[in-house]
C-alpha cells in the first residue's frame, strides 16, 4: 500500500487532537490535513477557494454535525464528483442514528464508525480501526 494523505473532516478540537495522536506515528501516513467545516472540506477536495495547491487526499475521516455544510452535504458533494468520489470516506461522528447511517450508506459512505463518548474508549476504537485504515483496505490509485 502506498503512503496516503489523510483529510479529517472535524469542528471539535480534542477529537482532532486525538486523531492525530492516533494517526501521525504511522508509517502508511504521509500526511494529514484538517478542515473544521464542510464548505471546507468540499473546497480541499475540489481545489477551490484558499484550497488551489491542496493534493487530493487518499482517505477522508469525516464527521456528520459540522457548520456550514453537514458531512451528508459533503459526502453527497464528493460522491457525485465524476473526479474525485473514487476516494474512501469513513464517517466517524457522535450519532447512531439509523437515518444517518442509512443515508450515509445510501451517499456511498465507505464505512461508518459512531464514537464512543469518553475519551479512553474513542482512543481505544481509533487504534483498533489503524491496522484497517493502514494495512488492511486497499485504495484506489
Amino acid at each position: 500500500m502506498k503512503d496516503i494523505h489523510v483529510l479529517i473532516v472535524e469542528d471539535n478540537e480534542g477529537d482532532i487532537m486525538l486523531l492525530r495522536e492516533v494517526l501521525e506515528d504511522r508509517p502508511k501516513i504521509r500526511k494529514i490535513s484538517v478542515v473544521k467545516n464542510g464548505q471546507d472540506a468540499i473546497d480541499f477536495v475540489v481545489k477551490s477557494s484558499g484550497f488551489t495547491e491542496e493534493e487530493t487526499p487518499d482517505l477522508i475521516l469525516l464527521d456528520i454535525n459540522l457548520p456550514l455544510k453537514n458531512g451528508h452535504e459533503v459526502l453527497e458533494s464528493i460522491k457525485t464528483h465524476e473526479e474525485y468520489r473514487f476516494i474512501p470516506i469513513v464517517m466517524l461522528t457522535t450519532s447512531s442514528s439509523p437515518e444517518d447511517i442509512n443515508q450515509s450508506y445510501y451517499q456511498h459512505a465507505n464505512l461508518y464508525i459512531t464514537k464512543p463518548s469518553d475519551m479512553h474508549s474513542f482512543e481505544e476504537v481509533l487504534k483498533s480501526i489503524d491496522p484497517f485504515l493502514t494495512k488492511l483496505i486497499k485504495l484506489p490509485s
